[in-house]
């Protein structure tokens, strides 16, 4: 197969890389116009909707909201029917994702001023989130994993998740995972009637706080139009992995690392950065070599032949000024010395340093989130973590003397921005000098 080649050496190199990168998320005319009318219906009727729309999408024939929900001992049913090798690697991974996350975990603080005010922040868990898993014959515990579990260690109290159950196909490793992740409840539902029963509520489902998880197109644009009513941890576009290599890195690995993404599907990204130019045809050949021997060859055929690309950069401080113009999702630096170069990354989701580290362990088990910032909003965006079920909370409480003192200040700029009755708020709490008022008495 034909990859893009580029080189920063040609006049035209980072036109043709953003070009390269480009990827339109926004769901079309018609889309947009579905998902409203599910949204608008489930709004207005409730579990009725909900009902309705998933009978016709997942090919049910459910006559009440019982139908769709499973009850705790049927979760702990198929945590006893897995078998054993994969129990063991589930609850290892919840154990890392676990002692990973406790760390993120915030908590309140407060100082005290010399005139005894007391200012702080005041840290608390949501009271719900909503946890989307794509559902069927499709396996994503790990989905499950790393959106429940920093959610429980933030002290979420209850964690509702909803997976499409298409054909009435139920997949036992993923209602594992959610029991050892600790979910509370769970719903047989999907697509955009999932989103709208987490966001707005119904008879059934309770309202959430916040919607995490990945999903299809319809998904992503329920999540979107939500928005607002509820809070959304992102719209995820394709899978990326951005290798940078100094060319003594095996190219077999390097070139299933660059497999492992373009796997998902036929819009992820796979890109090799690297100043050895025999390097790179070598991992070309290792990507001629074992393609053919990939379960989903076609897949990664289309992938790395439509958004793939092996990149020659001058130097590995090229290869940096590449990756943080890219920001990608996941970065792999196959290098001598990775953690100087990492010093040096100032944007992407996840880095994965050295030879021996390949992008595959953070998706399951190394213990950061692997819910990460595509389509380069690693710019401004972070991980999944723990902070993204917490709120913070500004406490303030003012002494005597410290209303006086803050009260001249706020007194001072209020009547600056014409606001007179913030202004007398604040004076009504300064003290008084000795034979004269406050400026509001005056």
């Amino acid at each position: 197969m034909k990859l893009q080649r580029l080189a920063t050496t040609e006049a035209d190199f980072w036109s043709r890389l953003d070009a390269l990168l480009a990827w339109e998320s926004v769901s079309d005319e018609q889309v947009m116009q579905t998902v409203r009318g599910i949204l608008d219906d489930v709004r207005t009727r409730g579990d009725a909707a909900v009902i309705e729309y998933t009978n016709r999408f997942d090919r049910l024939a459910a006559t009440s909201m019982a139908d769709l929900t499973l009850a705790e001992d049927q979760l702990e049913a198929a945590l006893a029917a897995i078998p054993a090798e994969q129990r063991q690697a589930l609850e290892a991974a919840a154990a890392r994702l676990e002692a990973y996350h406790r760390h993120q975990k915030l908590e309140s603080w407060e100082y005290t001023e010399p005139d005894g005010t007391v200012l702080g922040q005041q840290v608390t868990p949501l009271d719900r989130a909503g946890l989307y898993v794509p559902g069927g014959k499709a396996t994503y515990p790990s989905s499950v994993l790393m959106n429940a579990i920093p959610a429980k260690v933030a002290g979420v109290a209850e964690i509702v998740m909803v997976v499409p159950t298409p054909d009435g196909e139920l997949n036992e490793m993923v209602l594992a995972a959610a029991r050892i992740a600790g979910v509370t409840r769970v719903h047989t539902i999907g697509g955009a009637q999932a989103i709208a029963a987490l966001a707005y509520g119904t008879e059934t489902i309770p309202q959430v706080d916040k919607i995490t998880g990945p999903g299809n197109i319809y998904v992503a644009t329920a999540k979107a139009l939500v928005f607002g009513q509820v809070g959304i941890d992102m719209i995820a576009g394709p899978s990326e992995i951005l290798v940078i290599c100094d060319g003594q890195t095996d190219p077999d690995w390097v070139a299933m690392d660059l497999f492992s993404q373009a796997e998902h599907d036929e819009d992820a990204q796979a890109i090799l950065v690297s100043p050895d130019a025999a390097f790179l045809e070598a991992v070309a050949a290792s990507i001629e070599k074992l393609l053919p021997e990939m379960e989903r060859k076609a897949i990664i055929e289309t992938s790395l032949g439509s958004r793939g690309a092996l990149i020659e950069v001058r130097d590995l401080d090229e290869a940096v000024a590449v990756a943080n113009h890219i920001a990608p999702e996941h970065l792999e630096l196959s290098v001598a010395d990775p953690r100087a170069l990492a010093a040096r990354i100032r944007h992407a989701g996840a880095i994965f340093m050295g030879r021996y580290t390949a992008e595959a362990i953070g998706d399951y088990c190394a213990g950061p989130n692997h819910v990460l910032p595509t389509s380069r909003t690693a710019r401004f965006s972070s991980p999944l973590g723990v902070y993204d079920f917490q709120k913070r909370s500004s406490l303030i409480l003012c002494s005597p003397e410290g209303a006086s003192t803050l009260g001249r200040i706020a007194s001072v700029l209020a009547r600056g921005e014409s606001l007179t009755a913030h202004a007398r708020s604040a004076e009504y709490r300064i003290k008084r000098d000795e034979g004269r008022g406050t400026r509001g008495e005056e």
